[in-house]
């Protein structure tokens, strides 16, 4: 493939490679945003469980100077009286601390505050700050290279108070949530899940093992249901030991989990807490969870269950606010010759007939200049060839005799059966112009097949083709050997399963990945391996080729995406983000974005130019295993092991539908060409479609406006499905539209 000139590496050279999630990624970002509770009065945030630290701790007498420093400036002459009172210090402590600055250390948690222009709140969180900091300031150990230390990740679970009060904390909060007005109920119980995670790892990292298997077993049963692996995981950890090097624990430490509540609610939970003054609940709000507060109605049971079940709680609001470019790139002028049927067409007719591809509403791709495309030239792209050229006005001549489907015009299927491959067939593509079908499967081997009648040939040797004329008219003909010939090659190379497979949209390559941990890129005209890329430590789940070819993703077991060029040993970009396994990758239409979708229940759209996380979607109850943007760019669809079809809106980055009706795991998504029809394939051996112009079409576009960043879900999705298609027992794991819109379905069949 030719390499792009000034391309992407260029860029990347000029620039730092992102490989950490920016603030705004929604990456580990614990930042507090100063929405968390403020602690009740008469509480100390560093003294959990109610033990108040010795009186005259010189960390205390420390803030407690600075507080009554800042009400004398402010003239509170009168407060600062009663505060050094109450404090027991004497008249003139204020006069001392000027000349004790010098020798106080400035480096410690008791050293002086400088609080010139600060404002009373941020005077406060730095007050509770420095006094928590000394009591939970954990010991420093170098953490290893790629993952946290897990004794400093695991040191704030040290503070603790009585471990025989858990329970009575954790039912004193479930007693009062579930004495509170209905509205409110539903959102303040989202506190129960993380609440009861962290009360449960605190009892077992202080030793208290009984206490935390009678919490558990009390409590666990209580959770909603998609929580269930989770619980799983977590109620295998029950002595100290088990939680080291735990990959689940680090990630409900590393990151807070969200809330969205509104501000009513919020207030409700707020003056709980400082009635009771329970110290232990604040501590883990305080430590554990990031509160996102939104002005307006709270928001039903409904709505709360359409977003969550992520691993980290739903996304942050801010996550979803940045400009995203999601329109297409314009399409390159290329002159569609008249062929023979055309010209017997003008004839017949009397007039000149022009033959212009049919254009339709969804999947047009306009000459003129969408608003919401990015500039052409934002991330260096391949030059057409004119083998490309030639391809495209292939594809434009198709076009024009493509079937527009409907509701009442659905497409023909036709099914390709994998026999004696059941448990081997791992992954399925087809090439864009459905000639070949490749398949990767459980013994490491890749399998191509020409699907015409039309067999797949090797080049020649060089000594053959130094014979042929260079000039001749058919010299592509001529340089392909037909001793070669035969219907399918076996490409031999990974030494694992092959988990992700992708042709190139030029039809000359293969892509594929392994558990072996490498992607491998095959020649379609040799059938031999030409690169191994190794970057990824572990498996690799899944790779797609760019629709403009030259860029490829892939994404696997270390939760970490990797976007390459084929001319390129290393990869250009690492988005870094998710909690778990990255199990599905995709490229927008415009090539300016990459979809990946995760073992962590969530989906994030990633800017392949600055490494950013630009969205994250959550509302899956399971790993996401299926993507598929339409192909307009506007919306994508998701599929995963909850048997669910999720729409999304990529510009206002809100869930906008959800298509139910599958029994099972869902592992393929694809729109028709004009995007009217969404197809869904499942491990439940349906193909299901649906009407993906009404469900886009059905939206309020009033709804996006509310700040709140949610919508209300019509349940409709009998209304938008246009058919069910059962295969005799064969699971669907791949879907394909051809270019006049026939659907292709391919599994292994189960006997």
């Amino acid at each position: 493939m030719a390499a792009v000139q000034g391309g992407l590496v260029d860029a990347v050279e000029k620039k730092d490679i992102k490989t950490e999630p920016s603030e705004d990624s929604g990456g580990n970002n614990n930042a507090n945003d100063g929405r968390l509770l403020s602690p009740p009065p008469g509480s100390s945030a560093s003294a959990p469980g109610g033990n108040k630290p010795p009186a005259g701790a010189p960390e205390d007498q420390q803030t407690l100077l600075a507080v009554l420093q800042f009400l004398r400036k402010n003239n509170l002459a009168e407060s600062v009286e009663i505060l050094r009172r109450e404090a027991g210090l004497p008249e003139d402590a204020l006069d001392l601390k000027a000349g004790d600055s010098a020798g106080a250390g400035s480096g410690g948690a008791g050293g002086t505050v400088d609080l010139e222009g600060e404002d009373a709140s941020s005077l406060l969180s730095r007050v509770t700050v420095s006094s928590s900091a000394a009591a939970q300031a954990p010991t420093k150990v170098t953490p290893s290279e790629d993952q946290p230390d897990v004794n400093v990740v695991l040191s704030a679970y040290s503070q603790q108070g009585d471990p025989a009060l858990y329970g009575v904390y954790y039912s004193g909060l479930k007693r009062f949530i579930e004495s509170v007005l209905d509205c409110h109920r539903a959102e303040l119980s989202q506190v129960f899940y993380p609440l009861f995670v962290h009360m449960y790892l605190e009892l077992v990292y202080n030793n208290h093992e009984n206490e935390a298997k009678v919490f558990f077993e009390k409590f666990s049963g209580d959770q909603e249901c998609y929580y269930e692996d989770d619980l799983r995981v977590l109620s295998s950890l029950t002595k100290k030991e088990h939680m080291r090097g735990n990959e689940t624990l680090l990630d409900f430490r590393t990151s807070k989990f969200v809330l969205r509540i509104s501000r009513d609610s919020y207030q409700l939970l707020k003056r709980h807490l400082q009635e009771r003054q329970n110290n232990q609940i604040w501590n883990i709000i305080q430590e554990h969870l990031y509160i996102d507060i939104f002005d307006g109605m709270p928001r039903s049971k409904s709505q709360i269950d359409a977003m969550s079940g992520s691993l980290a709680g739903e996304a942050k609001r801010e996550a979803n606010k940045a400009k995203v470019y999601y329109g297409l790139l314009k399409e390159p002028e290329i002159e569609l010759p008249l062929d023979d049927e055309d010209e017997e067409a003008e004839n017949e007719e009397g007039k000149p007939k022009k033959k212009k591809p049919k254009k339709d509403s969804m999947g047009s791709k306009s000459k003129k200049q969408d608003p919401n495309a990015p500039s052409q030239t934002r991330i260096p792209l391949p030059e057409l060839k004119d083998s490309d050229k030639l391809d495209k006005i292939m594809y434009m001549k198709e076009a024009t005799k493509r079937i527009r489907l409907g509701p009442d015009n659905l497409p023909s299927i036709c099914f390709y059966s994998f026999l004696n491959a059941y448990q081997g067939l791992t992954a399925v593509d087809f090439t864009d112009d459905s000639s070949l079908i490749a398949g990767g499967f459980a013994d490491s081997t890749v399998r191509v097949w020409s699907v015409t009648p039309k067999k797949l040939r090797k080049v020649k040797s060089a000594a053959d083709l130094n014979l042929i004329d260079k000039e001749s008219d058919d010299v592509l003909e001529r340089i392909m050997d037909e001793k070669t010939a035969s219907e399918s090659k076996i490409l031999y190379g990974h030494s694992g399963p092959v988990y992700g497979i992708s042709f190139s949209p030029d039809r000359n390559y293969l892509l594929t990945c392994s558990e072996d941990g490498t992607i491998r890129l095959w020649s379609l005209q040799t059938f031999t391996c030409l690169v191994g890329y190794k970057g990824h430590n572990y498996p690799v789940w899944d790779t797609q080729f760019s629709p403009h070819g030259y860029y490829f993703i892939s994404g696997g077991h270390d939760r970490v995406a990797r976007l390459w060029a084929t001319d390129h040993y290393q990869p250009l970009r690492m988005f870094s983000g998710h909690l778990a396994d990255i199990t599905s990758t995709r490229f927008h239409p415009n090539s300016n974005y990459v979809v990946t979708g995760s073992s962590d229940r969530t989906i994030r759209l990633w800017d392949v130019l600055t490494g950013n996380c630009v969205r994250i979607f959550t509302g899956h109850k399971g790993p996401i295993h299926a993507l598929a943007f339409s192909p307009n760019g506007k919306f994508l669809a998701s599929g995963a092991t909850d048997g669910r079809v999720l729409l999304w809106d990529i510009g206002h980055g809100l869930m906008i539908g959800e298509l139910k009706g599958h029994t099972d795991t869902i592992y393929s998504l694809k729109f028709s060409r004009d995007g009217e029809i969404l197809a869904s394939g499942s491990m439940d051996n349906t193909v299901r479609l649906w009407d993906a112009t009404k469900a886009f079409d059905d939206l309020e576009t009033d709804d996006f406006t509310a700040a709140t960043g949610h919508i209300h879900l019509q349940d409709n999705s009998q209304e938008l499905l246009l058919g069910t298609y059962m295969s005799k027992s064969t699971p669907v794991i791949h879907l394909h539209f051809t270019r006049r819109n026939l659907l292709l379905a391919a599994g292994a069949y189960n006997p």
